[in-house]
């Protein structure tokens, strides 16, 4: 999967105490993949990074004058719906390239896309508004950053790369406390895949030197997580799985799992986790409770790189079975033809496949 440009999601623990376990030793059963061809994966994110409406632009209208249309506002990233969304898009196309028979007939798009001048407006629009799509559109755009590493569009992208890193060095002195809750502005997640794709991307070692020290101000003396109350009614991500996600990412291996057993005790000691039980979502196409199909995936995303920091027992084991039941539910929802789910499903599945550890063919 690591094709041009592709960056590693789900990194390793920093400063480890001793040699990660072999992620081989994870059995599985037959690895799954996405439920269509990668041809078809790259048309569902192509389509959907050219389509202009419906549009929901976080823009605040401080003009009757001001020219409002999406792709005006945002040259490069317009279409999808929303505008993380058109970036992590643009990243799924950008990742299944290497994976075409003939990618040329996508990079056509990406040209027109992801010019310097489209990229510099797009910087400009984050620097003059410092709160916007904080810190989950930041995140995003540092990922696609780092996928096109490599690539015709890379140079385009050091105005947005530095863009984020300023906004980043002005943010997170001042984020006394995380946002924990499991949609979009959830702090853990962002900043877990800041530090995934950031060096790839050209965000300096202080930039993320600042991140790791954040993520550890804000979780390192947590314990107890009330995992019971998960999920609410419209995530797509879980607060107490991202943040064990990025403080994996940040705490030193041995260290990880002794936090891991004070943050979520219910997993050593065996006793039911609303974690690990694969959601409900009694309507797919409803835009809020839809979001739940990709909790499943996120959650399966999460699962395995935790699973994985762990040494050989029944914790790693239990939370690879959880993976892989959350990973099986996710992904058939992937290509529905619907909408509300095909601008920003796949993304996830991707997240998912990704995380999944190669394992020996059976």
């Amino acid at each position: 999967m690591q094709g041009r440009g592709a960056v590693s999601i789900g990194g390793s623990a920093a400063g480890r105490d001793q040699p990660p376990p072999d992620p081989q030793s994870i059995k599985h059963p037959e690895r799954p993949t996405m439920p269509t061809p990668a041809h078809h994966i790259a048309g569902i994110a192509a389509a959907n990074i050219t389509r202009v409406y419906p549009n929901f632009p976080a823009h605040l209208v401080t003009s009757a004058t001001e020219d409002t249309r999406p792709d005006t506002l945002h040259p490069a990233f317009y279409g999808a719906y929303d505008w993380h969304s058109s970036v992590h898009m643009h990243w799924l196309l950008v990742r299944t390239l290497p994976r075409l028979d003939a990618p040329g007939e996508f990079t056509g798009v990406l040209d027109r896309h992801l010019t310097p001048e489209h990229l510099a407006v797009e910087a400009a629009y984050l620097l003059d508004r410092p709160s916007f799509e904080r810190p989950y559109g930041w995140a995003w755009l540092i990922a696609l950053a780092a996928e096109c590493r490599g690539t015709a569009w890379e140079a385009a992208f050091t105005p947005a790369v530095d863009a984020v890193g300023r906004l980043l060095a002005q943010w997170l002195p001042k984020a006394t406390y995380p946002v924990r809750h499991g949609t979009h502005a959830n702090s853990a997640f962002a900043l877990g895949l800041v530090l995934d794709t950031g060096a790839a991307a050209g965000l300096g070692d202080g930039t993320l030197d600042a991140v790791r020290e954040r993520l550890r101000s804000w979780f390192a003396d947590d314990h107890d997580a009330p995992a019971h109350w998960e999920p609410s009614g419209q995530d797509f991500l879980s607060p107490a799985l991202t943040e064990a996600d990025a403080v994996r990412r940040v705490l030193p291996e041995g260290e990880f799992g002794r936090w891991l057993d004070r943050f979520l005790p219910a997993l050593a000691t065996g006793a039911p986790c609303a974690l690990l039980d694969v959601p409900v979502v009694s309507d797919h196409a409803d835009p809020q409770i839809g979001h739940l199909l990709g909790l499943a995936l996120s959650r399966a995303a999460a699962l395995y790189p935790i699973a994985a920091a762990l040494p050989e027992g029944p914790v790693r084991r239990r939370l690879t079975e959880a993976a892989d039941a959350h990973l099986a539910a996710g992904l058939p929802a992937v290509d529905r033809g619907d909408f509300t789910t095909d601008h920003w499903l796949a993304t996830f599945a991707e997240l998912a496949l990704s995380a999944r550890p190669a394992h020996p063919a059976p």
